[in-house]
């Protein structure tokens, strides 16, 4: 059972005079337990995407239409009290990419953590459970941890606790945005695997938001792959990975460092860069970037279609190859 549907979701942004579309009619799924990987480089619209499954982007400005189906009510027409239940007990919640950031760096961590708890918990029930969920957390020396303050923890901890916050709520759904950046490696493996973990102990979906391949490789079971605001392939996370259909999966892919390097001296790299969502266009944004560009185009917009068992791609290089197979 999917606890999230997205469905044709558009996110355009106004500054007064005309809309610019961030989020360009995606759709994907997370399921009930389920780990889904979103990933792209930097400004393909992830964290925006991210924001408008709870309405969170700045509403002057921000139009969202599709769908957001959460344990299958649509999110999207809610305000109020309906949509501040969402984001409460047993709804969705949220680890961001700096923990620094997430925490007031004036409050001791007992006293955020107070105010992550449902109404209903003060005194020893409210400390009872807080200890719970840094136990959940596998937070050592949770006694200790309640007087301090931010600035005190390493990266690793204030991320633990960030997630520890999350938690608190009991969420069905928990939207990790680039949880891991600012940690070192061995910490991002604690937090990643904590996640797992999460997953198994009390069923809780994640939606794991990235530019990291080797995060979706090690973790998630489905991906989705986003570029200039639309998601350019999609499916079970071994089958794209190891056979990348689309040309921008792959030069993600060739640009992952390995261990003994390969013989090669510098990294792959796609040229050029994401263009502002301005210059999205109506036609394929990845084509200027592209070494199979063909003139469709640079003139129409691609459909995500099947190429291969459990996998999804929009390229017309990749479906003209696909029906000459089939051919």
């Amino acid at each position: 059972m999917n606890v999230l549907d997205v469905r044709d979701l558009q996110v355009s942004f106004s500054d007064g005079k005309q809309p610019v579309d961030i989020v360009r009619s995606i759709s994907f799924s997370v399921r009930a337990g389920g780990f889904h990987g979103l990933v792209g480089e930097s400004g393909c619209g992830k964290s925006v995407t991210a924001m408008s499954l709870t309405r969170l982007p700045p509403t002057d400005g921000a139009i969202c239409t599709g769908k957001v189906l959460f344990k299958g009510d649509n999110v999207l027409p809610l305000r109020g009290a309906a949509l501040r239940a969402v984001r409460g007990h047993g709804g969705v919640s949220y680890i961001f990419q700096d923990p620094m950031s997430a925490l007031n760096p004036v409050l001791t961590i007992g006293t955020q953590m107070r105010e992550s708890l449902p109404s209903g918990f003060s005194g020893a029930r409210a400390r009872k459970r807080i200890l719970e969920l840094f136990a959940l957390v596998d937070l050592q020396e949770g006694e200790q941890m309640l007087g301090a303050y931010p600035c005190e923890l390493s990266g690793g901890m204030a991320q633990r606790i960030c997630i520890a916050m999350a938690m608190a709520s009991e969420p069905v759904l928990l939207v990790a945005d680039e949880p891991t950046t600012a940690l070192d490696v061995l910490a991002q493996k604690r937090v990643m695997d904590l996640l797992r973990e999460l997953c198994v102990k009390t069923g809780v979906a994640v939606l794991l938001i990235t530019h990291n391949l080797g995060l979706i490789a090690g973790y998630a079971e489905d991906v989705s792959v986003m570029y200039a605001g639309r998601i350019v392939e999609q499916g079970d996370v071994k089958a794209v990975l190891l056979h990348p259909a689309h040309p921008y999966t792959r030069g993600l892919i060739a640009a992952v460092p390995t261990l003994d390097g390969g013989g090669v001296e510098t990294l792959a790299t796609i040229p050029g860069r994401v263009p502002p969502a301005s210059d999205w266009g109506s036609a394929c944004a990845f084509a200027p970037r592209c070494a199979w560009v063909m003139p469709i185009c640079v003139k129409q917009m691609p459909e995500l279609k099947g190429v291969m068992s459990g996998q999804c791609a929009a390229c017309f290089a990749v479906e003209a190859a696909t029906t000459a197979q089939q051919g």
